[in-house]
């Protein structure tokens, strides 16, 4: 393993135990949820990519959006004691797909650049 896909890893565990954790002891942005999840999974979107910089952008996509999901989903479970909300899964999401459309745009500059 890379020492690149180790840091997206040690963003990938934070993210889960911040959405795992009891709400009063999750980390915050000080904002609006909304706020924090885009900011979690803008930034394990643009980690993910450069981690896997060969992978295709659409597979990324589709792996970190799942995950939005199955955090929502075990937020729903009576044990954890979360909120489960779709409109976190939609900010996820968004996230995740302006993140990897703006790695698309730079990566595509700096092929025509050579």
């Amino acid at each position: 393993m890379t020492w690149r896909r180790v840091l997206f890893a040690i963003v990938w565990l934070f993210t889960l135990a911040a959405a795992l954790a009891p709400a009063r002891h999750a980390p915050t942005l000080g904002m609006s949820d909304k706020v924090n999840h885009i900011a979690a999974f803008l930034t394990l979107a643009v980690f993910a990519a450069w981690a896997w910089p060969r992978a295709r952008l659409i597979v990324v996509a589709i792996a970190l959006s799942a995950f939005g999901a199955a955090i929502e989903g075990l937020q729903a479970l009576p044990v954890i004691a979360r909120d489960a909300e779709w409109a976190d899964w939609f900010a996820d999401t968004a996230a995740v797909t302006v993140a990897l459309l703006a790695v698309h745009v730079v990566r595509s500059v700096r092929r025509r650049a050579g």
